[in-house]
């Protein structure tokens, strides 16, 4: 028996919540697959958005559990701060690892989909920043799945699928008003046969196997990063299962340098508070030298934190501020 394509994975981040609700309002109450849903969530936000998806339209919605059976005409939505993945005929509902960023991750529930059920996914791209869900796109590609992203003109962020046509051959790009019709019309086709043999980067990007050594630790857990690259899209994952985008890698060592600058700025206006108080308790030279450790260090914090607040450039002036002085007790 030949069997259609009866997953349908939907992908979205900034915007997605608008996005997904006008697409699957379209969706038919007699639709012959399941469809699951990640957007980009924060940490501790109570999401309502299961109970917007089903007053929007005529498929029941609701949060996956763990372990739960998968049934057609259903949408399932990933809860915040866990990942959605799926295994042949079940959800799993985890907190693992964070996936360029996020968690839940568009890259894990589309990985897993593929893996699970080959060539009868259905892969959508829509609205969000940077490039979550490329790397599952070219994964359910690769298994001879569908690649749908919405027209990047019309997303409030056009990155995801902007990104996704970059590097995917993907099936079609087409509005939101379009695509309920493409879905519709993919699950009542057969799904193709799976390729026989998948390209030796695949299991590399799913993290099954080892990529290339990269020069750059994960910014999360400073673990050793492996590199793989495909249809151009680099791709880095550390051995706990971080994993990364070049983009995505780019923005959380941003982030790992401004939380390194502000500790900085803390412990520099710490010990000038310090050298202060014990400038208070000596007399001499060594008042002297403590007076100007507290004068130099409360200089170095100011400069990097101006530097911080505006995102000015250093002047020559301001580099040889920071730089490195004597201690007084030598």
């Amino acid at each position: 028996m030949v069997q259609g394509h009866d997953l349908v994975v939907i992908g979205a981040s900034e915007g997605g919540i608008a996005a997904v609700s006008a697409l699957v309002a379209e969706l038919p109450a007699d639709l012959a697959a399941a469809v699951f849903v990640v957007v980009h969530l924060r940490a501790g936000f109570k999401s309502s958005f299961p109970e917007i998806l089903a007053s929007r339209g005529k498929l029941p919605a609701r949060h996956a559990i763990h372990g739960e059976a998968i049934v057609p005409g259903r949408i399932y939505v990933a809860p915040p701060d866990t990942h959605l993945m799926l295994r042949p005929g079940y959800v799993q509902v985890l907190r693992g690892p964070k996936e360029n960023g996020f968690r839940p991750s568009v890259d894990a529930l589309f990985r897993t989909a593929s893996i699970a059920y080959g060539s009868r996914v259905v892969g959508v791209v829509l609205t969000g920043n940077l490039d979550c869900g490329t790397a599952g796109l070219l994964s359910i590609k690769a298994r001879g799945g569908v690649a749908l992203v919405q027209d990047p003109k019309e997303a409030a962020v056009p990155d995801m699928p902007q990104s996704a046509i970059a590097h995917v051959a993907v099936d079609e790009v087409a509005s939101l008003t379009a695509l309920p019709d493409l879905i519709r019309r993919f699950v009542s086709e057969p799904a193709a046969a799976i390729p026989s043999a998948l390209s030796p980067e695949i299991p590399k990007l799913e993290g099954e196997k080892l990529g290339l050594p990269a020069d750059i630790v994960c910014p999360v857990c400073q673990g050793k990063l492996t590199e793989v690259t495909l249809g151009g899209f680099r791709s880095f994952r550390c051995h706990v299962g971080h994993s990364f985008s070049l983009e995505s890698v780019a923005a959380e060592q941003a982030e790992e340098v401004e939380r390194a600058l502000w500790a900085s700025v803390r412990a520099l206006e710490e010990s000038a508070t310090l050298a202060g108080q014990l400038a208070k308790s000596t007399i001499g030279d060594t008042k002297l030298r403590f007076l100007e450790k507290q004068e130099t260090q409360s200089d170095q914090a100011a400069v990097i934190r101006r530097l911080l607040l505006t995102g000015e450039m250093l002047t020559p002036l301001d580099a040889a501020s920071i730089a490195p002085r004597s201690d007084p007790r030598s």
